[in-house]
């Protein structure tokens, strides 16, 4: 009993600051493998003659494989622990994500695509997983809001420094773009190690399915799909919402500003984690006001178009991170990867088939509008599920 207790203390102060790092680092590989394709892709699409639907899909097949991938990543926190996980998972992400710059045709492509989505999708229940295992429990909500960040500067690193810096770096060689990016996560997996905790395997197999018998499962995962289906479905009609106004030259500052604005939302919630992950009426406001902005880009247009897209995707990150942060706060540590991944399951599945169903009405009415609209409906219908949420922690189950 004595070694079991000793093996699950955290750790002192100050080796914080190490774990906050590889945190961090392993947030940023939760996006910059997935948001480097678009960049990459008109490259991509003329060297290996590839259709528009196909060259859509270097984006959009690693994000269906975030829901599909959730379970395996549970099953594997289930029987090998979180940090083995995370460790085996950024490997997967790495020989997928390098591959795709080694790939020889287009069937090769999508299937590296896949291998590189699967890794991220079971990175993402095993970060939340370890927190319990690394941290003070008044230290899972800034853990928490720190591995976001990352996540959220490595959507913005990955889409915005890949042109403009990389690139001319490696001779505008998009097969070394996608190798340079990849391989320094080998390196983040090895320091996964470095941390002289959780070495072992879980002291029992706990259960990896989602406990759908868990209001929780359903309600947290369906208010990310509010979150991601706004997101990623505004990100990806911006262009054709734009081109309607004819203002379609406006297209790459509002990328921008709509990108950046998820990098000062994860910003503010390291300054105000411990107020406001596991709120509520944080939760209510975030998602409230991320309705409100979206649907001001259904009537504005021109830079109040651009500001209505920023507001909403400054306080959708805000929420993102919220919504993420409350499994390790609500469940024991052995639940924790069970939680995280039923909600990624449900979460990303509507963030993917949202936006798609928007885009099947919209060009079935011809109107782009019509995307938005399906996406705000959606996030109408689900957001009283925040006003029901137990934010109550639940007596910890023992864990032997």
């Amino acid at each position: 009993m004595a070694s079991n207790s000793a093996a699950t203390t955290p750790p002192p102060p100050a080796r914080l600051l190490p774990v906050a790092v590889l945190l961090w680092l392993a947030g940023v590989y939760l996006r910059v493998p997935i948001l480097v394709a678009p960049p990459l892709a008109p490259f991509i699409a003329d060297e290996l003659a590839l259709s528009q639907a196909l060259t859509g899909a270097l984006t959009t097949l690693p994000i269906l494989m975030l829901a599909i991938g959730a379970m395996p990543g549970s099953l594997s926190i289930s029987r090998i622990g979180p940090r083995n996980t995370l460790a085996m998972a950024m490997v997967i992400m790495v020989i997928g994500s390098a591959g795709r710059g080694l790939v020889p045709d287009t069937f090769t492509l999508m299937l590296a695509s896949a291998v590189m989505g699967l890794g991220v999708a079971m990175m993402q229940p095993a970060l939340p997983a370890l927190l319990p295992r690394w941290l003070e429990p008044h230290h899972i909500a800034m853990g928490s809001a720190i591995y976001m960040n990352g996540m959220l500067m490595g959507e913005f690193i990955g889409a915005g420094i890949t042109l403009p810096v990389l690139m001319p770096l490696l001779d505008n060689s998009w097969r070394a773009t996608l190798l340079v990016w990849s391989l320094p996560a080998l390196l983040v997996a090895a320091a996964l190690f470095l941390p002289k905790r959780d070495m072992a395997r879980p002291v029992r197999r706990a259960a990896w399915l989602p406990d759908w018998k868990n209001p929780l499962t359903l309600r947290i995962g369906l208010l990310l799909g509010l979150s991601g289906s706004m997101f990623f479905g505004l990100n990806a009609y911006m262009g054709n919402l734009l081109e309607q106004q004819g203002k379609i030259s406006m297209l790459s500052e509002a990328l921008f500003w709509y990108n950046i604005a998820q990098v000062f939302a994860s910003l503010v919630v390291l300054k105000m984690a411990r107020r406001w992950v596991g709120s509520r009426t944080t939760i209510v406001i975030t998602a409230a006001l991320s309705i409100l902005g979206t649907t001001g880009t259904v009537f504005l247009e021109g830079w109040w178009f651009i500001a209505s897209a920023t507001v909403m995707s400054f306080v959708a990150g805000i929420l993102l991170i919220l919504l993420v942060a409350l499994p390790p706060l609500l469940v024991s540590s052995a639940e924790t990867g069970r939680l995280s991944a039923g909600t990624f399951l449900v979460g990303y599945t509507m963030g993917f088939c949202v936006p798609m169903l928007g885009g099947l009405i919209a060009d079935t009415t011809g109107d782009p509008r019509h995307a938005i609209i399906t996406m705000i409906a959606y996030s109408v219908l689900v957001l009283p599920l925040a006003f029901t949420l137990d934010l109550e922690r639940k007596k910890d189950q023992p864990e032997s």
